[in-house]
């Protein structure tokens, strides 16, 4: 059974919205306020016309930019039909969109991670503990896809162009295989140290910006694992093998 995603309701901005309660409705927009450089915790109690006054910034060109790059952050990546895909084309799919996303997103979440754990470890020492996983994490996947880059893809792509037989894939990929089921290991136990990656009342606007954060990993982890694991391995290894 197909399911369909409820639709993602226009974001509703006027100068006067208040960014700390947009920002606590709608953790995922903390990043485009990042990119502005406007404080959306300690400073979420000014307005859009303050704060973009304050930095010098052209409220309607604000305005816009918040709806429209609100909107598709809201409404998610579309999926790609990676089966109908070449190997090669897949590699570069994955560098493209997968590989791309983490090298930007996790150093700002384990930075996050960082912030709230020396901020509020304090009153919930769970917090330290998130700060320490996301941190290997990060570590762990940036070395990742290192491997991949550099090592296991290019295999792969050459493997497609030549169509020659090789037993040199099968150790590679076990490997990443291996290091996927750690990734996913780490962030189980995220999901579990923040209560499912929901905000309790005392939550900062930066505290719930990090776990909409992992959130969203957790989802793209698992597409991108999907489609390593389950499309572009098994098929690499049966053209090796041929």
């Amino acid at each position: 059974m197909t399911s369909l995603a409820a639709p993602v309701a226009p974001l509703l901005l006027t100068p006067a919205t208040m960014i700390g309660e947009l920002v606590a409705a709608r953790p995922a927009l903390a990043r485009l306020f990042e990119k502005l450089d406007i404080d959306y915790c300690c400073g979420g109690k000014q307005t859009l016309a303050v704060a973009c006054s304050r930095r010098g910034l052209e409220l309607t060109t604000t305005l816009a930019f918040l709806e429209s790059a609100g909107a598709l952050l809201l409404a998610g990546p579309t999926e790609v039909d990676a089966a109908a895909m070449g190997l090669a084309e897949l590699a570069d799919h994955i560098e493209s969109t997968h590989h791309a996303y983490l090298k930007s997103e996790l150093p700002r979440l384990s930075e996050m991670a960082q912030r709230v754990a020396t901020k509020h470890g304090w009153r919930d020492a769970r917090l330290t503990e998130v700060a320490a996983a996301v941190h290997a994490l990060t570590e762990e996947m940036i070395s990742h896809m290192e491997k991949e880059e550099k090592i296991l893809f290019p295999l792969v792509r050459h493997i497609e162009k030549s169509r020659q037989p090789t037993d040199a894939l099968a150790g590679p990929i076990r490997q990443m295989e291996a290091e996927h089921q750690s990734a996913g290991q780490l962030t189980a136990q995220l999901r579990e140290l923040t209560d499912n990656f929901l905000p309790n009342a005392e939550a900062c606007n930066t505290h719930r910006a990090l776990l909409a954060g992992l959130a969203e990993f957790e989802t793209d982890l698992h597409r991108h694992v999907h489609k390593e694991n389950n499309v572009l391995f098994p098929r690499a290894l049966a053209l090796a093998a041929a």
